[in-house]
């Protein structure tokens, strides 16, 4: 916090949201880029270090206030009970923070909870130009394409904001203006009090706009000033899931364009999906079709893709990722993963580790250099350093009610198609033979062989599934086998001459 931070943001969130035609969820919590619609108006409001953070919540508020005691459990919560306009609730949040014996004095900075690509570089040249004009109020403003649905800025001659008339209340005339209300102010604290108890709801909708008090505080003699953004799109509201879907493209492509200024190779922006907590390091290489969520970091040279899906996933320096879907998983410098690959949550790969084709891990531990090439399940289990894990292997680690740990010592070698019945231990340096199920402890150095001898049931097909294609095709078999044996042995005609003669 400086000293030129403000005393309060507020955060408007208490609407409903009918357009975004959802039953369960409010509209301010619907995600984009790994952070709810809130979530990103109250990070962009922290950055400006303000002594106090309100959130006026209404439409489903106790889903909305859980939430944000998880993101941010700094945030203090006012709940508008009735709908009753921006200006009601701005209200609502100063006699919220009264309530709690708190006077604010100072900058006031008002921002909605549906603008995501709003940041806190824009928030923050809104406040310091508020103080340094020492204005009453100044407004974020935005010069847009198509103005249909905002509130109109209107300045005089000398270019002074005068007033703001939302859509359905302005004229042709000034529905003609393209520049817009962000629905972003920043006020002075003790004006701003003032201001509110003035306010009529004499207008189309029977509210208490916030925008009135521009008005009040101008005719009071007080300087209304207003910062037009430098990207309009920073002011873009969410109304509807296709607005959200626009906007989390806008987002993702600031998110690339960052990535890639650092030093992250993006072969195919189009196709590549990223969250605001992702973090990386240069010449990282990041292929396409691949979507990197959560707080998943990508280390020194690191190579995802491409098809790829990590969450919450660690990559180290150097290692290679592909085709792979992994979950709050570590994968060590060097290491591989896939092609097909699945990381479950609680796989840590060591460095030069290997989890080949069609391979899932959950809760387990690769050492250092061991490899599971292809076709196996490694759950509950530590693997040692330089260990080869044969194809087709599964760690057998649930009983049908608690799951059990399977350990393979370091630089052992196990068979194809090995079972592994949790809880085991397989001693370092030990063998196991394919198509074993390792039931009991190996010693170090050991071979275990565990199944059982083989044993032919001759003639069994032609027997018990008469009339199939494989009864068909092993009688053939026998009868050219019987016909090869009598040529051999020199049986009948098998000189070409007549029997008997």
């Amino acid at each position: 916090m400086s000293a030129h931070s403000p005393a309060a943001v507020i955060v408007l969130a208490a609407g409903e949201g009918t357009r975004m035609k959802s039953r369960s969820l409010p509209k301010v919590l619907h995600e984009m880029a790994g952070r709810s619609l809130v979530g990103h108006a109250v990070a962009a409001g922290r950055q400006l270090g303000p002594e106090q953070l309100v959130v006026v919540v209404g439409h489903q508020r106790e889903q909305v206030a859980a939430h944000l005691a998880e993101v941010d459990p700094g945030v203090r919560i006012a709940v508008q009970e009735e709908q009753n306009g921006t200006g009601h609730a701005v209200r609502v949040a100063l006699e919220s923070l009264a309530a709690q014996g708190v006077t604010v004095d100072g900058t006031v900075v008002v921002t909605t909870g549906d603008t995501p690509l709003l940041t806190g570089e824009t928030l923050r040249s809104l406040a310091e130009e508020h103080t340094a004009r020492g204005n009453g109020v100044t407004v974020l403003t935005a010069v847009v394409p198509d103005a249909t649905g905002y509130g109109r800025i209107l300045r005089d001659a000398d270019g002074a904001v005068t007033a703001i008339v939302e859509h359905k209340d302005a004229t042709e005339e000034q529905r003609a203006v393209p520049e817009v209300n962000s629905g972003v102010f920043a006020f002075d604290g003790k004006l701003l009090a003032e201001a509110l108890g003035l306010l009529r709801t004499d207008n189309s909708q029977g509210e208490e706009y916030l925008t009135d008090t521009l008005e009040i505080l101008r005719a009071a003699g007080h300087r209304v000033g207003a910062v037009v953004a430098s990207d309009y799109r920073d002011t873009l509201g969410i109304n509807d899931r296709v607005q959200l879907a626009e906007a989390r493209r806008i987002l993702n492509d600031r998110l690339l364009e960052r990535a890639m200024r650092a030093g992250v190779t993006v072969v195919d922006p189009a196709s590549t999906w990223i969250d605001v907590e992702v973090t990386y390091e240069p010449d990282a290489v990041v292929l396409p079709n691949t979507q990197l969520y959560g707080r998943t970091h990508l280390g020194e040279g690191a190579e995802v893709g491409p098809n790829c899906t990590l969450r919450d996933t660690a990559v180290g320096a150097g290692a290679h990722v592909s085709n792979t879907t992994a979950d709050r998983a570590e994968v060590g410098p060097e290491a591989s993963v896939g092609p097909y690959a699945y990381l479950r949550p609680g796989a840590r790969l060591a460095r030069k580790a290997k989890a080949g084709t069609y391979v899932e891990i959950k809760n387990s531990e690769l050492g250092e250099g061991a490899k599971v090439p292809h076709l196996s399940y490694i759950g509950d289990a530590e693997i040692g350093e330089g260990t080869n894990i044969g194809a087709a292997s599964v760690t057998v680690n649930y009983d049908g009610v608690n799951k059990h740990r399977t350990v393979v010592g370091a630089h052992c070698r196990t068979g194809s198609d090995n079972m592994f019945v949790a809880p085991v231990t397989v001693g370092d340096g030990a063998y196991t033979a394919a198509g074993s199920v390792i039931t009991g402890d190996v010693p170090a150095g050991a071979l275990a062989v565990a199944r059982g001898p083989q044993r032919n049931i001759e003639g069994w097909v032609e027997r018990r599934r008469s009339g199939t294609d494989s009864a068909r095709a092993a009688a053939a078999a026998r009868g050219a086998a019987e016909a090869t044996a009598e040529a051999a042995a020199g049986g009948p005609g098998a000189d070409g001459s007549a029997a008997g003669a």
